[in-house]
């Protein structure tokens, strides 16, 4: 996969986390600049682990799925990207005057926002892709949209969170309907 692929696949894995640092930014009101840096660092650290357990998990099978690999990853990033959008349509939040957000929650949805990195490390060695440099990118640009996602919660999160969610729902399935007419 290219720069510019990879890129454009951390800008849209992301996006996950940045909806979600944007709506704590706008349900945890009192959040400092330490209680954002832990937020953003959690959430950029678990989309830089999953896509390498994801792909690790992969090369244990590749070798039986060859054929057919590329409409795994095409249904992987297309339930994902379909999974997006259906969340931001049917997202509710509530606000609370915590300042600063549980690691229990911190934790759950750390896991819950890299899920998809995870499918998407499995794609990669379905197709037979390198996966530290993609892992770090995606960590690094979830890290910095992250960050920048909280504060813009503060601010207004309210009015972009869904928005950014299915943006990044449809950007999944790009990629996925790329990659399968790549391999057809």
């Amino acid at each position: 996969m290219n720069l510019v692929t990879i890129l454009i696949l951390s800008v849209t894995l992301a996006m996950d986390a940045f909806s979600v640092s944007v709506a704590s930014g706008v349900v945890y009101k009192k959040l400092n600049l330490a209680a954002m840096m832990r937020i953003a660092i959690f959430f950029g650290l678990f989309q830089a682990i999953m896509p390498i357990i994801g792909w690790l998990l992969g090369l244990s099978f590749r070798g039986y799925i060859a054929a057919f690999d590329h409409w795994i990853a095409f249904g992987l990033l297309s339930a994902i990207g379909l999974k997006m959008i259906w969340e931001a349509i049917s997202n509710k939040d509530t606000q609370r005057e915590e300042d600063s957000m549980p690691l229990k929650v911190l934790l759950t949805l750390s896991v819950a926002t890299s899920i998809d990195a995870l499918a998407v490390g499995l794609s990669f060695s379905l197709l037979d892709n390198s996966i530290i440099f993609a892992a770090v990118c995606i960590g690094a640009v979830t890290f910095a949209m992250s960050l920048v996602g909280v504060m813009i919660g503060k601010k207004f999160g309210h009015i972009f969170e869904d928005k950014i969610e299915i943006i990044a729902g449809l950007g999944l399935i790009a990629i996925a309907f790329k990659i399968l007419f790549e391999h057809i």
